[in-house]
């Protein structure tokens, strides 16, 4: 009898599922998937998910269900974010996921997915600031995450995500100005809650886009999620990155190492949410994190497994 354990973040953009060895020492993974599934294309206020986007869905949790039966896994925390919470048609697609894979979605608001998110980061930092900031920028929405010595002081779900900005604007320049118009209210939200940055925050990114800039900057041609985890990218280092892939057309930049398919149209407003973030408070670097929901998940307390 296996002492394993698993969880699923399914995300509006990305699909990722763990499954951890439990040990005195904390978790192990044994086996890590994730696929871009893009569960948030084609969203509409009137209908929700669209049929080919929940077509996706099904048959990447399909395939995680075979893998998880394959492992001889019993239970699994699985949870569904932003494009699942706000669609019209999300309870009925989490009930048709549960009648054909056997996995049971819980779909997560944007504070919980904030605090999950902190505990799998903290979980694999290789050293804990005093002040963190963790930046989750997702397919739907952006988690913002101040924590002092580990403990969150404020959270904030932004209605801004790769995904949603993509589809919903259609230039670098309208993308720009709704996420600045998010991020002032955000300014006021840190004003009133009391919090200002010293020079010693940290800013930490967790999600694609962040892991992405770490893997461009590496030039992974596989991605290394060991290499990755703690990478620090510069301020001036994601410029050039972001001038350089404003240059090419999507297409064009899948032959960028490091880019992953799939990506190629979004990381452009990725790359809008984390400069914008990073301008206005005044931070120079980016510590990128590998872990976070997914990891939060196997380590919370209600996992039961």
């Amino acid at each position: 009898m296996n002492n394993y354990c698993a969880a699923i973040d399914f995300g509006t953009n990305t699909a990722r599922l763990l499954i951890a060895d439990r040990s005195p020492a904390g978790i192990v993974p044994v086996h890590v998937e994730r696929e871009v599934i893009r569960l948030g294309g084609g969203f509409t206020d009137e209908h929700g998910l669209s049929s080919e986007a929940k077509e996706r869905g099904l048959i990447c949790l399909g395939r995680f269900s075979r893998i998880l039966r394959r492992y001889g896994v019993t239970h699994v925390q699985a949870s569904a974010t932003s494009a699942v919470r706000d669609a019209k048609n999300g309870r009925a697609f989490v009930e048709k996921v549960f009648q054909e894979t056997g996995i049971s979605l819980v779909v997560i608001d944007g504070a919980e997915e904030a605090r999950l998110t902190l505990m799998g980061v903290l979980s694999g930092l290789d050293s804990e600031p005093k002040t963190l900031v963790v930046l989750d920028v997702g397919g739907g929405s952006t988690e913002v995450t101040v924590s002092y010595n580990g403990i969150p002081a404020f959270i904030r779900s932004m209605p801004i995500g790769v995904v949603r900005l993509t589809e919903g604007f259609h230039t670098d320049i309208a993308m720009s100005v709704r996420v600045l118009s998010v991020i002032n209210q955000l300014e006021g939200d840190l004003s009133s809650a009391g919090i200002v940055f010293s020079a010693e925050a940290e800013l930490v990114g967790t999600a694609g886009t962040a892991t992405t800039l770490a893997a461009i900057q590496l030039e992974m041609v596989e991605y290394d999620y060991r290499t990755v985890n703690n990478y620090t990218v510069s301020r001036d280092d994601i410029g050039a990155i972001f001038q350089r892939l404003s240059l090419l057309s999507p297409q064009e930049r899948l032959s960028v190492k490091g880019l992953e398919k799939g990506r190629e149209d979004l990381i452009i407003a990725g790359l809008i949410i984390i400069t914008s973030v990073m301008d206005r408070f005044g931070f120079s670097r980016l510590k990128v994190s590998d872990c976070g929901l997914l990891e939060g998940l196997v380590l919370s307390d209600t996992i039961g497994c």
